[in-house]
Formats: structure tokens, C-alpha cells, sequence
């Protein structure tokens, strides 16, 4: 599968974006899908991660309740709503996605076989 991100731009704090990554080749539906974001001189973090077919969310604690992941099966398409932005949310953010993850990975971005280009994302204060 080859996935597209796209979204990312600059935004006041407590703004709002929302993030996409296309799937082409293969249903996303059949995928784990997650996204991570790197900032400068920082290592790559987990952001969040939608499972399979029940839909399963992930987060990580310092986006929970403030970014929202879901799917579009007819669109192929995962979003990340990203609501009330805080600066220490600038980063470059990338989406994964993985046929055969088990959940204990999820978070785990050296488990994920597919990857898009990252998408920069700035919150200015």
C-alpha cells in the first residue's frame, strides 16, 4: 500500500487542523494505521493509532481528548483531527500503516512496514 499525507500547516494555538493519509494500492481498511510526529532534535513519537475492522483508538497521553483518528473506508482515506493546538504540537507527522501489527506494537514504529512523507504541522503561541 502506498499512503499519502497531507494537511499540515501553520496554525495559532487552540486552532484546529486535520490531517489525512491516502491509501492507493490496497484497502486501509485491512491495515493498522497510526501517526507519528518528529520535531526537531527529537526522537519519532507515537501519536495515534486505529486498528482494524472494529476500529479500535490509541493515543498518547499528551493528545488524548484533543486529537480525534478515524477512517473512511469509501475514501481509503485516515484522518487525525487535531483540536485545541498547543505549540509543543509542531512537528513533522507521518503515517504508518501495517497488515499484521499486534496490538502490543501499535505503538511501536519500527513495527510498521508502510510509511508516507511527512507532513509539517507549526502551532505558533
Amino acid at each position: 500500500v502506498q499512503l499519502q499525507a497531507s494537511g499540515g500547516g501553520l496554525v495559532q494555538a487552540g486552532g484546529s487542523l486535520r490531517l489525512s493519509c491516502a491509501g492507493s494500492g490496497r484497502t486501509l481498511n485491512n491495515y493498522v494505521v497510526a501517526w507519528f510526529r518528529q520535531a526537531p532534535g527529537k526522537e519519532r513519537e507515537f501519536v495515534a493509532a486505529i486498528r482494524r475492522s472494529g476500529g479500535h483508538t490509541y493515543y498518547t497521553d499528551s493528545v488524548r481528548g484533543r486529537f480525534t483518528i478515524s477512517r473512511d473506508n469509501a475514501k481509503n482515506t485516515v484522518y487525525l483531527q487535531m483540536d485545541s493546538l498547543k505549540p509543543e504540537d509542531t512537528a513533522v507527522y507521518h503515517c504508518a500503516a501495517d497488515l499484521t501489527i499486534i496490538l502490543s506494537s501499535t505503538t511501536r514504529g519500527d513495527q510498521y512496514d508502510y510509511w508516507g512523507q511527512g507532513t509539517q504541522v507549526t502551532v505558533s503561541s
